[in-house]
């Protein structure tokens, strides 16, 4: 497996819910693509000083997405793309 790091901000155009009302992105935008991811992903919370961010792992079925997010969803950056 190869990860390219990536490090710039996308668009999220489509969000989901979990059962706890937990948004997650469901659809991304990055360079005139759209990927389209298939499950709720895996989340981690990370605080430094009194910063929140948190660091969502996504799969559109063929690679993995490593986002993240320290604005309460407002601005995403893509860190990585694992294939």
């Amino acid at each position: 497996m190869s990860q390219i790091k990536i490090n710039e901000p996308v668009e999220i155009t489509a969000i989901g819910f979990r059962k706890n009302l937990a948004a997650y992105p469901r659809r991304m935008e990055y360079r005139g693509n759209t990927y389209d991811f298939i499950d709720a992903g895996l989340r981690c919370l990370v605080k430094c000083s009194d910063r929140i961010a948190e660091v969502i792992t996504m799969s559109d079925g063929v690679s993995n997405y490593f986002l993240r997010t320290d604005s309460g969803g407002k601005k995403w950056i893509l860190l990585s793309i694992a294939t």
